[in-house]
């Protein structure tokens, strides 16, 4: 127990700052003053509970601004690799003053009730730029539905914001059959699809952007990027009306 302890708070004063510290492991304390401090770690400890709850929310602060400056950094390096996208993949104004990239997947709940969210976006703001990133992390149907989906836009592009709008509204799986199905009511066949599906450069697409969101450490959709921020989970339209505000008034999806 007084092992765990001392570790505990030794791990709090990590998380304080105070790395730079000797710990008890590195100081050749003898076995009585060794079990002296360790008592006296833990009667404060017993005293003071507050300390660990203190300790707890400074490194979640600190891992939360060490992800935020990673992840800054990664968005940075990418440059037009993550804000340009090919014809049909960018909704809203194409030379909109903010730029709003969303990964999605086409299974995914959250994603269809974002899709609102872009919309009420975009009519609410025309000088908003969205950036459609396929990102398939559901399973086998959903890289089968991208697939289908990547097709669709090389053979019309022009319609591609259409089909993505009504696949992902679709409140059913969202798999090859069901893609090839709005591919059909939008006027290209299955066969056109079929033909260019067997196009490797799109295999080379999503694995790019597979290894675009591990870097920007994405891990779950829908996930926005906005300016040098990532926002992962979905914010609502207030939430993404907020974070253009915020690009427009400071240059940073938060201002605080």
């Amino acid at each position: 127990m007084r092992s765990l302890l001392t570790k505990t708070l030794l791990a709090s004063a990590i998380a304080l700052g105070a790395a730079t510290a000797p710990t008890l492991a590195e100081v050749p304390f003898k076995g009585e003053e060794k079990a002296a401090i360790e008592t006296i770690i833990r009667d404060y400890l017993i005293a003071n509970p507050e300390v660990l709850i203190e300790a707890m929310d400074a490194l979640q602060t600190k891992q939360a601004n060490a992800q935020r400056e990673a992840r800054a950094d990664v968005i940075a390096k990418a440059g037009d690799t993550l804000t340009d996208a090919p014809e049909g993949m960018v909704l809203g104004n194409p030379n909109g003053d903010v730029t709003v990239v969303e990964f999605f997947d086409y299974n995914c709940g959250y994603c269809r009730q974002a899709l609102e969210d872009m919309n009420a976006l975009i009519e609410a703001d025309d000088n908003v730029r969205f950036v459609l990133k396929e990102f398939p992390i559901l399973g086998p149907q959903s890289i089968e539905a991208s697939r289908v989906s990547l097709a669709f836009r090389d053979l019309a592009p022009q319609k591609y914001p259409e089909f993505h709008r009504a696949l992902l509204a679709r409140r059913s799986m969202a798999d090859k059959a069901a893609a090839l199905e709005v591919a059909k009511d939008l006027g290209v066949e299955a066969d056109a699809i079929e033909a260019k599906m067997n196009d490797t450069g799109h295999i080379q697409e999503l694995q790019a952007i597979q290894d675009l969101a591990a870097n920007l450490q994405i891990n779950g959709t829908p996930s926005y990027v906005i300016g040098g921020e990532v926002i992962q989970a979905r914010v609502g339209i207030d939430g993404l009306k907020q974070a253009v505000g915020n690009m427009r008034e400071c240059g940073k999806a938060d201002c605080s």
